[in-house]
């Protein structure tokens, strides 16, 4: 296991001194197999065991959209048409918004609040909403609107009825796009151009569901984004020298491409190796319409839960086909200046696009969409739907490393639509865990063991890396909401404690087998759908045939630590040769199964497996082994498997206690 894990970014977890084993600890077995956490009874909308009840409904937001680029002064235009439709049982008087963009507006909530990550000293922006209005079948009355911060809330004139009932929307608004290192969207000027990635660009319909009716809390920064699936109909009108990157399928490539893109982007579709579609050459004229000043890009996606783009005149432009299961193929694009190219750099990352959804395609759940692209820009690294923006500094390993998890959003959250501003954990941290079987996988573990940052520089092992944070009472559990993480603690425990957890699970407790066909019903079951944490839980006990409340309650819940130790070895009536009497204690509120190493004098050495249930009457087990001749040592967790954090204790030597 140690092979594929990744390393701790040690940087965010050293404890200060004085601040080790200051953690409450005392074991309660009531606690750990607490017999109330998860008691709830299904219901009609999610069963008892972790699926969709027969009643699940999602609603549904389409858009249509028509929207300019202006390069001079850097704005975004648009209207949109909005058509949400209700499938709740629910009769709703007024819809919520999201206003994302609100987020650079002058005293907005997020400059308080995360301004480790955004100062409004540096960039002043938001929506400048020209007009709202309401109805149906083309026909539109101006709208009873409110704006709070990134929160738009509309008062229908009229019931919104449930099971079926169907409003549209029609928004006017523009913005400011931001300058780079402003958030997940950002232009950038490069030697020869400028680089647009536009994201959060329009106003999207905030989440009606069966567990909260309207999600409208804020966005501040970290919490990202939580969304319903429709259609997207999308017209982009951009400088006619420009190439449009995007999420989608681009429905007029004759009237926006030359016939040489044109004919290189069929053979890359059919092309197993990475195709070069538009070179340094091509920049200068290989253009559909020299004469024309703007261009309109028309693209469309189904069943998404977002949609984003950028556009540059200096993008070199790359691609190839992707295999899929079933005989299906879709086709990997990347766009990225001229200073990131290189074999070591952006010449590879249609090879890693196309690396890391076949890997996650075959092991988990087919890739839905169309296309898949990576932009080079001056966003380090951000998901959408189809598409992703990467730093275009990136390299080798870490190119790999950020094309590779950002691609692997795609499963998480945008196939399974988990909320982010709840819970990053779902989107972050599942990915991060099937990123690090992807890196072992591609190109024969050409980048692993993963790494997110750097490895521990004094060595060790995944489980006991974690240690030092899991022992810092200043670090928050992993059911926190996402904006609620202080910044040094959102990667150690979202994405790096979470995918740890599913390793152990994977690895230590439930075993490949069943862990792969629990994980990979969670997934075909919420596919599209919006599973709460719960959710998961009973599906992964339900599939893989375990109560695992006590490791969801100690390593989700809370931030419970483990500490097993053996603590003494005796011998059946004082003779070795009637067997030895080993004693094992679990001194800290998490348990685990165990695993002892018992090597006898004469040189025999055995694996004794022990499941969790031994914790549950108490926190001592004793166990008789049929032992020949004296016990020479008496190991726990030999492999340092687990977040153990009293090492001392795990090992009896014969003579030394």
């Amino acid at each position: 296991m140690r092979k594929i894990l990744f390393a701790v970014f040690v940087l965010f977890i050293f404890v200060p001194e004085g601040e080790l084993f200051s953690q409450s600890t005392g074991y309660d077995p009531h606690q750990a197999f607490d017999p109330l956490f998860d008691a709830q009874p299904g219901t009609v909308y999610r069963s008892a065991d972790g699926q969709p009840g027969p009643a699940y409904w999602t609603n549904r937001a389409d858009y249509r959209i028509h929207a300019t680029l202006d390069t001079v002064q850097k704005t975004i235009s648009a209207e949109e048409v909005i058509t949400y439709t209700n499938n709740s049982p629910d009769n709703l008087s007024f819809v919520w918004i999201q206003l994302d963009q609100n987020r650079f507006a002058k005293n907005a909530r997020s400059a308080a609040v995360s301004s480790q990550l955004f100062n409004t000293k540096r960039f002043i922006g938001g929506y400048k909403i020209l007009s709202v209005e309401t109805g149906s079948g083309g026909k539109f009355t101006q709208a009873d609107y409110r704006i709070n911060d990134t929160r738009m809330q509309i008062r229908l004139p009229e019931i919104l009825k449930g099971k079926g009932g169907s409003l549209q929307i029609k928004i006017s608004y523009r913005f400011t796009l931001a300058p780079a290192g402003n958030g997940r969207a950002a232009w950038m000027h490069f030697k020869n151009g400028t680089i647009y990635e536009v994201a959060q660009w329009y106003p999207r319909m905030a989440v009606y569901d069966d567990l909260n009716g309207w999600n409208v809390l804020p966005f501040l920064g970290a919490g990202e984004f939580y969304l319903d699936y429709g259609n997207f109909d999308i017209y982009l009108t951009v400088p006619a020298n420009q190439i449009v990157a995007s999420s989608g399928k681009l429905e007029n490539p004759e009237k926006v491409l030359s016939s040489n893109l044109i004919k290189r982007l069929k053979k890359a579709a059919l092309s197993e190796k990475t195709v070069a579609v538009r070179t340094a050459k091509d920049i200068s004229h290989d253009l559909t319409h020299p004469e024309q000043e703007i261009k309109t890009w028309h693209f469309t996606m189904k069943n998404s839960r977002d949609f984003t783009w950028a556009s540059s005149n200096i993008f070199l432009w790359d691609a190839a086909k992707v295999n899929l299961p079933e005989g299906k193929t879709t086709l990997a694009m990347a766009y990225y200046p001229e200073e990131g190219a290189g074999k070591e750099g952006w010449n590879r990352t249609v090879e890693f696009l196309k690396g890391s959804i076949e890997i996650f395609s075959k092991k988990w759940f087919p890739y839905p969409y169309p296309t898949a692209s990576a932009v080079g820009g001056p966003v380090g690294g951000m998901e959408f739907p189809g598409l992703v923006f990467c730093s275009w500094r990136a390299t080798k390993g870490i190119l790999w490393m950020v094309v590779n998890h950002e691609i692997g959003h795609n499963w998480f959250p945008m196939i399974v639509g988990s909320s982010e501003r709840k819970n990053a954990w779902m989107d972050e941290g599942f990915n991060t865990f099937i990123d690090i079987y992807a890196t072992a996988e591609f190109n024969h573990g050409e980048f692993a063991p993963k790494s997110d940052h750097e490895y521990n520089p004094q060595g060790g092992s995944p489980g006991r890396d974690i240690v030092p944070l899991m022992l810092n009472p200043k670090v928050p559990p992993i059911i926190t909401y996402a904006d609620a993480f202080p910044r040094r603690f959102s990667h150690p425990v979202s994405y790096y404690k979470t995918a740890l957890g599913l390793v152990l699970l994977r690895e230590y407790i439930l075993g490949p087998d069943r862990f792969d066909y629990a994980f990979r019903t969670y997934i075909r079951r919420w596919a599209y759908k919006h599973p709460s944490p719960f959710d998961f839980f009973r599906t992964m006990n339900n599939a893989g045939g375990e109560n695992l409340n006590w490791f969801w309650k100690g390593w989700f819940v809370h931030n419970w630590t483990l500490d097993q130790a053996v603590t003494s070895v005796k011998y059946v009536h004082g003779n070795p040769a009637q067997g030895a009497i080993i004693t094992l204690e679990n001194l800290n509120r998490l348990v685990m199964p165990v695993t002892l190493k018992i090597v006898q004098q004469n040189g025999k050495t055995d694996t004794v497996r022990l499941p969790v249930e031994i914790w549950e009457k108490g926190g001592k087990y004793t166990l008789r082994f049929n032992s020949t001749v004296p016990l020479k040592k008496v190991v726990v967790d030999p492999n340092e498997m687990l977040p153990d954090v009293n090492t001392e204790n795990n090992t009896w030597t014969s003579g030394k206690n």
